[in-house]
């Protein structure tokens, strides 16, 4: 009985420290989508205001790695935030845990590690990416986001596209296509941030959960940086 109690305790404690790891690399991730995001939008030629003060959602992966199995195949984890409420003109939501999975997203700009951002910029756009695992291009349009002063001779088709994206890899900044690229939420990765399982709907309706401290910074800077929605349906 006492070895069977000791075995109990034991794996209590060994679960508790899995998930305190696990707690810890949903905070760095968090920790490292926000620098990206802050470097980024600090860029003169950078993603153009008027576009960031237009979207509904932003999306950051931070580091997207070349996949060791597969040719060209690429992986990343990070993080969406939306405007919340119905119209999505409210303030930025809590952060939802993503990944992002594709053939050839990876070394984009000739890099082991490339950054990428995107701007979700309709209520199309944010549909598909908080209610479904999306193929981008195929369920949702995506384009290589103009950046600086290009957003003002960008064409029609790329300012209708429902993403736009943006990559960033040894210095070198981009808009980038991630067309056939996959798209989803990390349930894991939620249910380990936010102690439950929540889909990223709930997460970023303002109404279910809290900022937590590690999202806090990611919040903040878009909070600062583009602080309303300024599309012309709001």
């Amino acid at each position: 009985m006492r070895t069977r109690l000791c075995v109990l305790v034991a794996l209590i404690a060994m679960g508790a420290m899995v998930l305190a790891q696990e707690d810890k690399k949903e905070a760095e991730r968090l920790g490292e989508a926000a620098k990206v995001l802050q470097e980024i939008l600090a860029m003169p030629e950078g993603i153009p205001q008027s576009l960031l003060d237009k979207s509904e959602c932003v999306v950051v992966f931070p580091g997207v790695k070349k996949a060791a199995i597969g040719i060209g195949g690429s992986y990343g984890r990070g993080a969406l935030s939306c405007r919340t409420g119905a119209s999505h003109n409210g303030p930025w939501s809590a952060p939802a845990m993503y990944a992002l999975e594709g053939a050839s997203i990876g070394l984009q700009l000739g890099g082991s590690e490339t950054d990428f951002i995107m701007l979700v910029m309709n209520e199309k756009g944010a549909q598909s990416v908080l209610t479904s695992k999306v193929k981008l291009g195929a369920d949702a349009a995506i384009a290589a986001g103009p950046k600086g002063r290009e957003a003002e001779a960008a064409t029609t088709g790329t300012l209708k596209a429902e993403i736009l994206s943006y990559s960033r890899s040894k210095g070198a900044f981009a808009g980038v296509s991630l067309e056939g690229s996959t798209l989803r939420s990390d349930g894991d990765a939620n249910k380990h941030l936010y102690g439950k399982e929540l889909s990223a709907q709930q997460i970023v309706t303002g109404n279910v959960v809290q900022t937590p401290p590690a999202g806090q910074p990611l919040v903040e800077s878009l909070t600062k940086k583009s602080p309303k929605n300024l599309s012309e349906s709001k």
